[in-house]
């Protein structure tokens, strides 16, 4: 029962787009299928601090600590409005009319990981969202909210990769309109700059 409850309600959370999949899908369209997963990979990374955060208490830290709450999320705001401007200032520049080039697949997931990391109301998120799904007479608590933390990164991983792949597949679409292209870069843009403006109102 717990386990059916926790799989439903993981699922309904990735799928919800994010930073995380708002990357995946960029780079997907940008860079082709290959460095979409490594943003995939990097967004999964990302959470795996977050999850062991919470599942042995550290994320009370940044409950309760306003100031490495504020700096965490000072350091969010700034990287995200930096992918907005890099995205920005790149607006035009994309061709689809070849094989698609990565700037790095590792540089890739290391900023993967950073959108992710950087994010301190995924450890609040966590500490509250595990413990729910743990039964009251499990002989291992702990042991339980890792099982079930790696359940979830998993599950993060191959849904990212799905949309990497699918926003991979429109790039021949794509490749028809530079307008179009260069209008899609600037959204994406835009939605970097809004989730970093989101993130700087948040409050604890």
């Amino acid at each position: 029962m717990f386990l059916t409850e926790f799989l439903l309600t993981s699922l309904i959370v990735v799928l919800v787009p994010g930073t995380g999949v708002l990357f995946t899908v960029s780079t997907g369209l940008t860079s082709g299928w290959r460095a979409s997963i490594f943003a995939a990979i990097g967004c999964t990374l990302g959470i795996l601090p977050h999850l062991v955060a919470s599942v042995f208490g550290l994320a009370a830290i940044l409950h309760t600590s306003a100031v490495v709450f504020q700096l965490f999320k000072l350091l969010g705001v700034c990287y995200l409005l930096y992918l907005a401007w890099t995205m920005w200032k790149q607006s035009g520049a994309l061709r689809f009319d070849g094989a698609p080039v990565s700037d790095g697949y590792g540089r890739t997931a290391v900023q993967a990981f950073l959108i992710n990391i950087l994010n301190p109301k995924l450890s609040l998120f966590f500490l509250a969202f595990l413990p729910q799904f743990v039964p009251a007479d499990a002989p291992n608590p702990i042991a339980s909210m890792l099982g079930l933390s790696m359940v979830f990164m998993l599950m993060t991983l191959v849904v990212f990769i799905g949309y990497g792949i699918l926003a991979n597949q429109i790039r021949g679409y794509l490749s028809q309109s530079p307008r179009l292209v260069r209008r899609i870069q600037r959204l994406f843009s835009g939605l970097f700059l809004a989730m970093g403006l989101k993130l700087a109102a948040m409050e604890r």
